[in-house]
């Protein structure tokens, strides 16, 4: 009897339990179809009760769903409007599923109680929906790195709670929405902390009104977009900015801000503009770190006095900045400096680093100058003085091309761990240092993630942090290692929170070093580690074992025709005794590295289809990431056009050497398998042609035209002047000249060059190969190359820089239509019907003329009429010192052109 009655004080007790752990219908009929329509949900997802059952991901409160957090799991599918069926949600987390696309449903915006909203790292595209300003309770929104394209809508000025608004990373277009009489705007945005806006395609002025004295915002990321116009004034009023990021826009003026209104700025980005006017006044801003406005247009210069008046300074770069004079060397004894780029100015005079200079210091970039002589006994870190007097005939290491940072070892990896790593990389969107090698800043950073794993009970038991690259858009990557504590893999829940932590730059505080961040998880956690049970391990086993004598019999057969075969082929083969590191068999190639197929192939992903960036009659070109994080562009022939190995052997001993700020950088190379592949630096804005043609979005104004003529013009007068041997090129085109994310151009591709020994001084017979249009109708008709032949070459490019047009269109050739249109006597030359329509509304096409005349010099018919690469280098020159004067009124504008 007393047995009967436990069991139904048990039973009693378990049904009181059920009751209470029961789902609300209608919510778990939105997990449902959750689970129905999205792959690769937690396994666990069973049942009728995801609160009882306790769903992996899911947290319940009375039997309604307040969080869903599911990062980084490998999801796929859609995001049905089934979603608004919880109304009590107030965290949906689903970053890091890549696999999770197409539009973000607007029946998100029935979630009523949501706070945080976090889609960062997923493949949403689409327009963002209107819906979301009706998110009231929200604080952070994170939308970055998606494909969402269109406005950014102007219902989001509704959410005054909103603390964080990121939409870096996407394809969001036209202007900043402000309010009006009929419409919200972020100007109500009063509480946000952070506006992260950078690399979208968003375009016009940046609003007055965006700025107010109400706003506390610490951040405004808005670098790598479109905008125009000038900074706005306003930004003054938001005086608690600690990172200010406008770089990589087309930003136009004069910087009118007084920066000493910002008590706590640390970082300033400001390069990459058409910024004019006097260089800013930094004098006072004592908390400032970080500081670059290279490639901008400010006046010419001495080196304003505020240089050497920062104290925290750790990292100045003012490269292409119309400086001039002498660096004082008080620069140099700042405390905290790292790093000083003062690249493409016009330096001059001594270099004195003086003897105190501050113990930080690592790098003295000032490639490009004028400088005559140095002083700098005692330093031993990196100076680099390329292009200047003081390297003429030198054989200084400052005098060489420098190597980049690369990735130092893990110091702090977990030794002791037994799980397997969620491994990812952070990636810092504005950073204070320049100090790669110094292992206490990663180390602050794992600190305060553990710190906020430990307070929030989460299963970690160690991290590691270590420095990876930083890209071109100055990101700094950092890879990150979190090792689980306990034995075996995470549930998802904790694997999720983990991820989720990762990913929430509102966490934490990083310090004075760093600024914001996002997290990408790039492993697949889930397959590092699978179970099998004992039939398939014993099966395994006496399979294999069968296979292991068959091995063995066909691996001896194999070794004997292998030594054969290798016999035959190092007869053969100049590479079959090419020990990389035996230095007496090697060829020179300092600098340049040997890379395994498999290596490529797997940065290639398998040389997927969707890597490939261009294809030509030798073969495509793959983007690829290395195991180090950089980027390369991979050019791989196809069986068709393979040189003979002696051939590729010398243009890898040639491209080797080539070493300068205007020409593409060979990183390495494979001769495996067949293969035949060169692998270069990655471009990340590329060719010219993509530019002139409206294919890359990039809208080059007059002033940038000048300047990548001038870089162009650069590069080929070192492969004619200063490379040994000296390089013909024979194939300079628009598509064989790219643009960097700085917009400096880099001649490319020397599959056609020739170079000229001591026995062929100016010319070499050879069957003409180039590209119609741009090919020089002396070497056409006599088979004779000379340097001449990439003059005629560059002054078809620059035809095409003037009219935006191919070189021949509809069976017409631009050459010949420029020259029967001109009409020296007229504004213009007469040829305003000819203009590219995107410089034709340009008012201030200052030295136009000259460069007409230029180009018309360079493809005259015979090549002694043409000028030298380096006499049009100067002539470029002096037309861009002529459109960057302000004062025009002093100087004609328009000069006289002549060669010696």
């Amino acid at each position: 009897m007393a047995l009967r009655s436990s069991v139904f004080l048990l039973a009693l007790c378990i049904q009181f339990l059920v009751s209470t752990a029961e789902t609300n219908p209608q919510e778990f009929a939105a997990l449902k179809s959750l689970n129905d329509q999205w792959q690769n949900t937690p396994p666990n997802w069973v049942g009728d009760d995801p609160c009882g059952s306790s769903w992996q991901g899911i947290s319940c409160i009375n039997s309604s769903v307040i969080s869903i957090v599911l990062s980084g799991i490998g999801l796929k599918g859609n995001l049905p409007a089934d979603i608004q069926n919880l109304p009590e949600l107030t965290k949906l987390d689903l970053s890091q599923n890549k696999g999770l696309t197409g539009t973000l449903t607007p029946a998100i915006g029935n979630l009523k109680k949501l706070v945080n909203l976090v889609l960062t790292n997923c493949g949403f595209s689409g327009l963002i929906p209107d819906t979301l300003g009706s998110l009231t309770q929200l604080v952070t929104l994170n939308l970055n790195s998606n494909s969402f394209s269109g406005p950014i809508p102007a219902s989001i000025g509704n959410l005054t709670k909103l603390v964080l608004l990121d939409l870096t990373d996407n394809q969001l277009d036209g202007t900043i929405p402000v309010s009006n009489d009929s419409s919200p705007g972020l100007d109500g945005l009063v509480n946000a902390l952070h506006f992260h806006f950078g690399r979208n395609l968003l375009t016009g002025p940046v609003p007055l009104s965006l700025f107010s004295s109400k706003m506390k915002l610490i951040h405004v990321l808005f670098g790598n977009n479109n905008f125009t116009g000038s900074i706005p004034s306003s930004l003054e009023q938001a005086q608690s900015l600690q990172v200010i990021r406008m770089d990589n826009n087309l930003f136009t003026g004069t910087v009118g801000l007084n920066f000493t209104k910002f008590p706590n700025i640390t970082t300033i980005h400001l390069s990459n503009n058409q910024l004019t006017g006097p260089m800013p006044n930094l004098t006072g801003v004592s908390s400032l770190r970080y500081v670059d406005m290279s490639n901008n247009s400010f006046e010419v210069s001495t080196i304003p006095p505020w240089f050497s008046s920062l104290q925290s300074l750790t990292t100045l770069i003012m490269e292409n900045t119309q400086l001039q004079g002498s660096i004082p060397v008080e620069l140099f004894s700042l405390p905290l400096l790292q790093s000083v780029v003062l690249k493409n100015n016009q330096l001059n005079g001594t270099l004195d680093i003086g003897s105190s200079y501050g113990s930080e210091l690592q790098l003295i970039d000032l490639q490009s100058n004028f400088i005559d002589s140095v002083e700098a006994s005692g330093y031993n870190k990196t100076l680099d003085l390329l292009n200047n007097p003081v390297c003429e005939n030198s054989e200084e290491n400052n005098c060489s091309q420098v190597s980049s940072s690369s990735p130092s070892t893990p110091t702090n990896a977990c030794e002791t761990c037994s799980s397997p790593p969620i491994t990812g990389t952070l990636y810092f969107r504005s950073f204070t240092f320049s100090n790669w090698d110094n292992e206490s800043y990663y180390n602050d950073v794992r600190d305060k993630f553990m710190s906020s794993f430990k307070a929030l009970n989460l299963p970690v038991q160690s991290m590691s942090v270590t420095f990876q690259v930083v890209s071109g858009d100055e990101y700094l990557a950092l890879e990150v290692l979190v090792y689980p504590s306990g034995n075996g893999l995470l549930d998802r829940t904790n694997f999720s929170l983990i991820v989720s932590q990762l990913n929430n730059i509102s966490f934490v505080t990083l310090g004075a070093n760093f600024g914001p961040f996002e997290y990408g998880y790039n492993s697949d956690y889930y397959r590092t580690k699978k179970s099998a049970n004992i039939g398939v391990i014993i099966g395994a086993t006496v399979g294999g074992f069968i296979l292991l004598v068959l091995l063995v019999i066909t691996g001896m057969y194999a070794i004997r025709q292998r030594k054969r075969a290798k016999r035959a082929t190092q007869l053969n083969d100049p590479f079959a005794s090419w020990d990389l590191n035996d230095t007496t068999s090697r060829p020179h190639i300092n600098g340049v590295r040997c890379f395994s197929f498999e290596e490529l192939k797997k940065c290639t992903n398998n040389f997927s289809n969707t890597n490939i960036l261009g294809s030509g009659g030798y073969g495509q070109v793959y983007k690829g990431r290395l195991e180090t994080g950089l980027i390369v562009a991979i050019k791989r022939a196809k069986q068709g056009s393979l040189q003979g190995l002696n051939e590729f052997k010398s243009e890898i001993e040639l491209l080797s050497r080539l070493h300068h700020r205007n020409v593409l950088s060979l990183v390495g190379f494979c001769y495996e398998q067949g293969e035949q592949m060169l692998v270069y630096e990655f471009i990340q804005n590329g060719t010219l042609k993509d530019s002139l043609s409206g294919k890359s979005g990039i809208q080059l104004s007059w002033i940038w035209r000048l300047r990548i003529a001038l870089d162009a013009a650069r590069g080929l007068a070192y492969l004619h002047e200063l490379a040994n041997p000296t390089i013909i090129h024979r194939d300079i085109k628009s598509n064989n000249i790219l643009l960097d994310d700085h917009l400096i151009a880099k001649v490319a591709d020397f599959g056609l060059s020739k170079t000229l020994d001591g026995s062929e001084k100016n010319q070499i017979i050879t069957d003409v190969k180039g590209t119609p249009g741009y090919l020089d109708p002396e070497y056409f008709k006599t088979l004779q190359l000379t340097k001449k032949s990439d003059v005629y070459s560059l002054g078809v490019v620059m035809a095409e820089l003037i009219t935006g047009r191919s070189p021949i269109e509809r069976g017409s050739y631009i050459v010949s239509e420029l020259k029967m249109a001109m009409d020296r006597t007229k504004n213009l030359y007469n040829l305003h019907e000819m203009l590219d329509p995107a410089i034709s509304e340009d008012t201030t096409l200052i030295g136009f003329e000259n460069f007409v005349d230029l180009a018309m010099m360079c493809v005259e018919e015979f090549g002694d009429k043409r000028p030298t690469m380096s006499e049009v280098v100067r002539v470029i020159e002096r037309i861009l010192q002529l459109a960057d004067s302000d004062d025009l009124q002093s100087e004609p504008s328009v000069f006289s052109i002549s060669f010696k």
